[in-house]
């Protein structure tokens, strides 16, 4: 079984290695599809999320890691 982490309280599967926008885009989580992600290398902040109870982290520049918690609002 892939390790996991929640995005607003749902279960995202990922593969070691991953950002945790990388991991979120590729399990389909309509948090981070589309407009969630502007360039995906820490220079925008398009992704910034609650990580942790940390707000403002860059999902795109932190791996994920099993049990983390993630809090992303919609984008517009």
């Amino acid at each position: 079984m892939s390790p996991t982490f929640t995005v607003n309280g749902e279960l995202v599967e990922f593969t070691p290695g991953r950002s945790i926008a990388a991991a979120a885009i590729a399990a389909g989580h309509p948090r981070f599809a589309g407009a969630g992600v502007f360039c995906g290398i820490g220079v925008c902040f398009d992704c910034r999320v609650t990580l942790n109870d940390v707000p403002g982290v860059r999902a795109c520049l932190v791996p994920a890691a099993p049990g983390d918690v993630v809090t992303k609002e919609a984008t517009a």
